[in-house]
C-alpha cells in the first residue's frame, strides 16, 4: 500500500494545555504509534515501560513507550500508547488508529471513520 500522512495534535495526558501537531506516516504495518523522542520530551512524556519491537529488516530492539493525548480529524483519545522514536520518525500505528475508529484508506489516502465490531 502506499503511504500517506495526516495531522495529527498531541498532548501530554498529565498537561493538556501543552500540545504539539505533527505530521503522521499512516502505516498499517506497525502496531504502536511512533514520535520523536524530542517532541515527547518536549511535552514531558516520560516512558512507563520498554517493549520489543520488529524493524523492517527483522532484527528486535527495545524502545521506550508512553502515553499521549492524540486528535486526528475530530477524533479523540485521551491516552494512547507511542514509541519513543528516532528523530523525524513519526508513524501513526494501527492500535492507535483503532482506539480513534479510523483505517486508511489506500484510494482516496486519507483516513475513514469504520464500523466498530460489538462482538
Amino acid at each position: 500500500m502506499d503511504t500517506f500522512t495526516v495531522k495529527a495534535v498531541i498532548w501530554n495526558p498529565a498537561n493538556p494545555v501543552n500540545k504539539v501537531e505533527v505530521e503522521l506516516i499512516v502505516d498499517t504495518g506497525a502496531t504502536y504509534t511512533v514520535i520523536s523522542t524530542s517532541i515527547l520530551n518536549k511535552l514531558g512524556i516520560n516512558p512507563t515501560r520498554t517493549v520489543q519491537v520488529m524493524l523492517a529488516d527483522n532484527r528486535v530492539i527495545e524502545k521506550p513507550i508512553g502515553e499521549v493525548g492524540i486528535e486526528i480529524e475530530g477524533y479523540r483519545a485521551s491516552a494512547t500508547p507511542v514509541i519513543f522514536g528516532d528523530e523525524g520518525i513519526n508513524l501513526l500505528g494501527s492500535v492507535t488508529m483503532e482506539q480513534l475508529g479510523l483505517a486508511p484508506d489506500p484510494v482516496s489516502k486519507r483516513l475513514r471513520p469504520t464500523v466498530v465490531l460489538l462482538m
